[in-house]
C-alpha cells in the first residue's frame, strides 16, 4: 500500500470575494514538488445563503500557466471569460478551464441562485501544466453530470470518475472521466455511506492525495481522518483503502503524474520561472496579456 505521508488539517475558512466561503487544503507554495501536480485546493463546505439582488461571488481576474477545476455539489455557479466562454454547473457539474497563455475570468452564484438563495457547496482545484504547455490556447470544458460516469466499486461506494482511469466498479472494465488533460491526471469524486470502503487500483510513482471534504474516513486501516483535511501518501505503491468511519463521507481522489519541473508562483500566475512570472505581470498591466495569448 501506499504509506500515509502526512495530513494536513485545513485552516480556518476564508472569503474568496464575496460568494465562495473556503478551507484551503493546500497550496503549492508549501510543497509543490510533493502536490505535483496539483498546485492547490479550495472547499466550500455546505453555506446558506439568502435571497439577494446583489451580486456575490468574484470579478474579473487573470490567471496564466495552469488550469481551474471547479465542482459543484449544491448550488448553482456561473462563469464567464474573455474567451467568451459562458456557462452555469449545478449540482454534480464540473468546469474545467485552462487558462493556459492567459485568460480573465468572472465566476458569481448564478442569477437565478442568488435571487432564490439556498445552499452553496463546491470545491475548486488548480492543477499545473507543463513547462511546454503553458503558453497554449486557452480552453473551456463545461462537464454536466450526465457525462461524468458513476462507477459502483465493490461494497457499494460510489465513484464520480471526473478525468482519468478509474479500475475498480464492480464490472470490472476501466471507466474513463470526460476531462481532457494535458499529463495523466486522474480526478475521482468518492462517496462512501456509513460502514462502506474502497480499495483503490494505483499507480506507482504517481502523487496521491485523498481530499477528506465530509465526513470521516480511515485510510489503509491505520488513521482516521476527519474533515477537512488532505492526506498525503507516498509515490511508492499500488494500492490504498479508503473506509467511512462512523458515517456518510466524501473524498476527492487526486492522483497524477509528478510533473518534475520548477514552480514558480505569483497570485493568479503560476509559471517556472520568475521572468516568466515578471513577463506575465508586465503583460497584464500594459493590456497586451490577452494579445499575447492572440499571437503565442
Amino acid at each position: 500500500m501506499k504509506k500515509i505521508l502526512r495530513i494536513q488539517r485545513a485552516p480556518a475558512p476564508h472569503w474568496v470575494g464575496n460568494g465562495f466561503h473556503v478551507n484551503s487544503l493546500f497550496f503549492y507554495a508549501q510543497d509543490a514538488q510533493t502536490f505535483s501536480p496539483f498546485l492547490m485546493l479550495d472547499y466550500g463546505a455546505p453555506r446558506v445563503f439568502p435571497p439577494s439582488t446583489e451580486p456575490r461571488g468574484v470579478g474579473q481576474h487573470p490567471h496564466r500557466g495552469f488550469e481551474t477545476v471547479t465542482v459543484a455539489y449544491q448550488g448553482e455557479i456561473e462563469h464567464h471569460d474573455s474567451e467568451g466562454n459562458r456557462g452555469v454547473i449545478g449540482p454534480g457539474d464540473v468546469q474545467w478551464m485552462t487558462a493556459a497563455s492567459g485568460i480573465i475570468h468572472e465566476e458569481w452564484l448564478s442569477p437565478a441562485f442568488n435571487a432564490k438563495g439556498g445552499t452553496l457547496e463546491m470545491a475548486q482545484l488548480w492543477v499545473n501544466l507543463p513547462a511546454k504547455d503553458k503558453m497554449a490556447a486557452p480552453r473551456y470544458q463545461e462537464i454536466l453530470k450526465a457525462q461524468i460516469p458513476s462507477v459502483t466499486a465493490p461494497g457499494g461506494a460510489r465513484v464520480q470518475v471526473i478525468a482519468g482511469e478509474f479500475n475498480g466498479g464492480e464490472s470490472g472494465a476501466p471507466s474513463r472521466g470526460p476531462a481532457m488533460t494535458f499529463s495523466p491526471v486522474n480526478v475521482w469524486d468518492v462517496q462512501l455511506n456509513a460502514g462502506q470502503a474502497i480499495d483503490l487500483d494505483l499507480h506507482a510513482g504517481y502523487t496521491t492525495l485523498f481530499a477528506v471534504l465530509k465526513g470521516k474516513v480511515n485510510v489503509n486501516t491505520s488513521q482516521d481522518v476527519a474533515s477537512p483535511a488532505v492526506v498525503v501518501l507516498e509515490r511508492d505503491g499500488t494500492a490504498a483503502r479508503l473506509e467511512a468511519a462512523g458515517g456518510d463521507a466524501t473524498v476527492l481522489v487526486l492522483h497524477g503524474e509528478p510533473l518534475d519541473e520548477p514552480v514558480a508562483g505569483y497570485g493568479p500566475f503560476v509559471m517556472n520561472t520568475r521572468d516568466e512570472i515578471m513577463q506575465a505581470m508586465q503583460d497584464f498591466q500594459r493590456g497586451t496579456f490577452i494579445r499575447q495569448r492572440a499571437t503565442a
